[in-house]
């Protein structure tokens, strides 16, 4: 069986001061620290015994990861896991990429976002020059927001052409056809994250060979199903009782608007643009982009409601 785990543990910190995020320079207590240091332990000492089966990981925490030294060892110590195909984290590359030295690059992957407004561009464009010098398997990626537009393609104009530059639309904005078409000239596959997914009643792959674990090890089809309701509950990782509950679903919410989510639907053929990349975002082959875009001051772009982000 192949299987991917979307992996979320107490952790809920971060160093970054991003308005529309509620975990923006929290700080955890120890003891939530010590509580998500010994659930990743246990998480990654279970998937090393799961030798019968194809795994793949991405570690979404509600923080950034890579600050903490157990999710920087957990990355190298999977990726060295022969039967692990992709280990992967969402991060904001707010930290030092030295470790991943230690690491099978066949295996680990980056999922990066570039937040303007908390990073000088130098350091973060540096980061990612130093992780294709290492070798590092990585996307980069920014909000589709107007005051973005030309820090985002002066990112696309720097950035080797080989790196995947993807646009989350804003959440809650409304792109215009116009619009839609600069961002589209930044990312071409922009068109994909411009609205949100019908979801309700289509196929998933979300509890069925992809699910979603806490630092418990609960397992639920995906994050954006309810919790709440005991009847969503697929099992526990730990005690192999999700095992035997893995089957088709169709999905219950109304819409998907997250990466992390629909590129689990089958209908939109997202396992072949992004293959061996599912998890990282990272296509399978590079999209093409338009010629070295001009750094020109972004056009104003207005909005038929508030426009609240997160990094998706």
């Amino acid at each position: 069986m192949e299987l991917s785990i979307l992996y979320r543990g107490p952790l809920a910190s971060c160093d970054y001061d991003c308005g529309y995020c509620p975990f923006a320079k929290r700080r955890d207590s120890p003891e939530t620290l010590r509580a998500d240091r010994e659930a990743m332990e246990r998480f990654v000492g279970w998937v090393a015994g799961q030798s019968g089966d194809r795994i793949n990981v991405l570690f979404t925490p509600w923080g950034e990861g890579l600050t903490r030294s157990w999710y920087r060892r957990a990355l190298i110590e999977l990726s060295r896991v022969d039967h692990v195909g992709e280990v992967a984290i969402q991060t904001n590359l707010s930290s030092r990429v030295g470790w991943t030295e230690e690491a099978d690059l066949g295996s680990l992957a980056l999922w990066c976002t570039y937040h303007p407004d908390q990073v000088p561009y130098e350091r973060f464009l540096g980061r990612c020059g130093e992780l294709r010098q290492r070798g590092v398997r990585f996307s980069v990626g920014i909000v589709g927001l107007p005051e973005h537009l030309e820090a985002a393609r002066r990112l696309r104009a720097e950035l080797h052409a080989e790196v995947y530059l993807w646009v989350n639309a804003a959440e809650g904005y409304t792109y215009e056809d116009g619009e839609a078409a600069l961002w589209s000239e930044i990312d071409p596959l922009f068109a994909v994250s411009r609205f949100p997914h019908p979801s309700r009643g289509h196929a998933c792959r979300a509890g069925e060979t992809a699910i979603s674990v806490n630092g418990d090890g609960e397992v639920y089809r995906c994050h954006f199903v309810s919790r709440s309701d005991p009847a969503e509950r697929i099992g526990n990782l730990y005690d192999g009782s999700y095992r035997a509950a893995l089957r088709p679903r169709l999905c219950p919410v109304t819409q998907c608007d997250c990466h992390i989510g629909y590129v689990h639907m089958p209908e939109l053929g997202l396992y072949e643009t992004f293959a061996g990349g599912v998890l990282s975002r990272i296509p399978a082959g590079v999209p093409p982009v338009s010629p070295l875009l001009a750094i020109t001051s972004a056009p104003a772009i207005t909005s038929a409601s508030s426009a609240g982000t997160r990094p998706r």
